[in-house]
C-alpha cells in the first residue's frame, strides 16, 4: 500500500445519490462497504463530511440569512451525515467514532487531537463532524486541517467526475483530464478542487490531494494502492 494514513473528504451531496434531498440509504450502504474495504487492508481512515445534501450555508446566507448562523446550521447538517454513515458502518462491523468540533455529548465524541489519532491507531474509522466548528470556512478547509492534524499521508477528495478537468466535461467534451497538479496552478487558475483555503493549508503541509470519482467500485483502494485514478495536486503539471 503507498498510503496507511488517509483523510477521505465525503461531500455531503454523494450521500444524496439521485434524490433531490436527504440521504439516500442504499448510497450510504455502498460508501460504507467501499470504507469497510479499505479498514480490511489495514489503512488507518479519517472522513470528513460535508452536509450540502441537508443545508448549505452560503446559499441561505445568499438568500438572506445571517452568515454566521447559516454556517452553524450546516454544521449541525454534517453531523447528521457523520451520525448516518456511522450507522452503515458499525452494521458491516467496522468500529466507527463521531467526533464533533463543536459538543454533542449526547450523540458524538468532542474533536481531541490526539484522542482521534489514538481511534486511528486501534483500527477504528473516524468520523469528523461540525466542520471546523467556526462559521466561514468550508468543509474542504476542515479536511485539509484535520488532514494536517492527524498527520494523513494523503486527501482523497471523492467526487462525482474521475479527476480535474481545464473546464467542465459536461458542457465541453473537449475538456482535458490532468493526470497531475501542482498546488499554485490550481490556485493561480481557480480549477476549483479545493476552495483556496483548503489548498494553501495541503501546499503549506506537503500533503497531496487525489480527485476521483467515488461511484467507481473500488476506487479508493485502488488510490490507496497508489493507481492511477483521478488527477493528483501535489505534483507536477501534466495534461492528459
Amino acid at each position: 500500500m503507498t498510503y496507511q494514513r488517509v483523510l477521505l473528504k465525503l461531500s455531503g451531496e454523494a450521500l444524496m445519490g439521485n434524490l433531490g434531498y436527504g440521504i439516500d440509504p442504499k448510497v450510504v450502504a455502498d460508501i460504507a462497504q467501499e470504507i469497510k474495504d479499505v479498514i480490511d487492508h489495514g489503512i488507518q481512515l479519517a472522513i470528513v463530511v460535508g452536509g450540502g445534501n441537508i443545508f448549505r450555508g452560503v446559499k441561505a446566507a445568499s438568500a438572506g440569512m445571517d452568515r454566521a448562523t447559516a454556517d452553524y446550521v450546516g454544521m449541525i447538517a454534517t453531523v447528521m451525515n457523520a451520525m448516518t454513515l456511522q450507522d452503515a458502518l458499525e452494521q458491516m462491523g467496522v468500529p466507527t467514532r463521531v467526533l464533533t468540533a463543536i459538543a454533542m455529548q449526547e450523540v458524538a465524541e468532542p474533536y481531541i487531537r490526539r484522542r482521534a489519532i489514538r481511534h486511528l491507531e486501534k483500527g477504528r474509522v473516524i468520523v469528523f463532524g461540525a466542520g471546523s466548528g467556526n462559521p466561514f470556512f468550508t468543509t474542504d478547509t476542515t479536511a485539509a486541517l484535520r488532514a494536517a492534524e492527524i498527520d494523513a499521508e494523503v486527501v482523497f477528495k471523492a467526487t462525482k467526475v474521475d479527476g480535474v478537468y481545464d473546464c467542465d466535461p459536461q458542457l465541453n467534451p473537449n475538456a482535458r483530464r490532468y493526470e497531475s497538479l501542482t498546488y499554485s496552478h490550481v490556485l493561480a487558475h481557480d480549477l476549483r478542487v479545493m476552495d483556496g483555503t483548503a489548498i494553501a493549508l495541503c501546499k503549506e503541509n506537503d500533503i497531496p490531494i487525489i480527485v476521483f470519482d467515488l461511484s467507481v467500485p473500488g476506487n479508493i483502494v485502488r488510490a490507496i494502492k497508489g493507481e492511477s485514478v483521478g488527477t493528483i495536486v501535489g505534483g507536477f503539471c501534466d495534461v492528459r
